[in-house]
C-alpha cells in the first residue's frame, strides 16, 4: 500500500533527527522521521477514528503537527513522543463538536420544542455561569493550570515550561483542580435545584 511506506532510514537517531530539526527547520529531516513512524501513526489513528480515510488524513494532519510541536521540544525518546502525539491529536477529534452526532426528535412526542430548546439553552447558562464561579474559587496554580489544559489545550510539558511549575505538580493541580470544579459545580447546582 503506498500510503504505508516505511522508508528504514538509519544513518541518524530518532533523536538526533528531531534535534537536527528543530535546530535548522529543515523539512528533508523531518520527513525522515515521519517517514520512521507513519506506519504507528497510521495503526493508532485507525484504532482511534475506527475509519480508514479518516485515520489517514489524520496521520497527513500529524506531518504539520509534529513539524509544530518538535520546533519547540526537546525530545528523548522520540517513537513514545510522537505515539502520544497521534493519540492526543485523535482524541481532540474525537472531542469535537463536528463529531458529536445528534439525533432528530419527533416534536409531537415533546411538549414544546422552543421550551425545549429553551431550557436547554438555559441549562447550558447555568453550567457555564457555575464553571467560571467555580473557577475563581480554585488556588492560583489550580487554577492557572486548569485554565491552560482545558482552554488553550496546552499538554503537561509546555504548561510547566510556561508558568515555571514542575511536571509531576502541574498534573497533580489539573487532577486535583478537575476535582474541586466538579465537586463546586455539584454543590453549585444542588444549591440552586430546590428538592420536592
Amino acid at each position: 500500500m503506498g500510503f504505508l511506506k516505511n522508508i528504514q532510514d538509519h544513518q541518524q537517531s530518532d533523536k538526533e533527527l528531531a534535534d537536527l530539526y528543530r535546530e535548522t527547520g529543515n523539512m528533508e529531516l523531518l520527513g525522515q522521521l515521519f517517514q520512521r513512524y507513519m506506519d504507528m501513526m497510521y495503526g493508532v489513528c485507525l484504532k482511534y477514528l475506527k475509519d480508514p480515510e479518516t485515520a489517514k488524513d489524520a496521520v497527513m494532519q500529524l506531518f504539520e503537527e509534529l513539524g509544530k510541536k518538535l520546533s519547540h521540544h526537546q525530545v528523548e525518546n522520540v517513537k513514545s513522543w510522537i505515539y502520544t502525539l497521534a493519540k492526543n491529536y485523535c482524541l481532540m477529534q474525537l472531542r469535537s463538536p463536528r463529531n458529536f452526532r445528534t439525533t432528530e426528535f419527533n416534536p409531537e412526542i415533546m411538549q414544546s420544542e422552543n421550551e425545549t430548546h429553551l431550557n436547554g439553552v438555559l441549562q447550558k447558562e447555568e453550567n457555564l455561569q457555575r464553571l467560571e464561579n467555580c473557577l475563581q474559587t480554585l488556588s492560583g496554580e489550580q487554577k492557572t493550570t486548569v485554565e491552560l489544559f482545558y482552554l488553550q489545550n496546552k499538554c503537561y510539558k509546555e504548561i510547566s515550561a510556561e508558568t515555571g511549575i514542575d511536571w509531576n505538580k502541574v498534573r497533580s493541580h489539573i487532577q486535583n483542580g478537575r476535582r474541586n470544579l466538579k465537586l463546586c459545580m455539584e454543590k453549585q447546582a444542588a444549591i440552586q435545584t430546590p428538592e420536592f
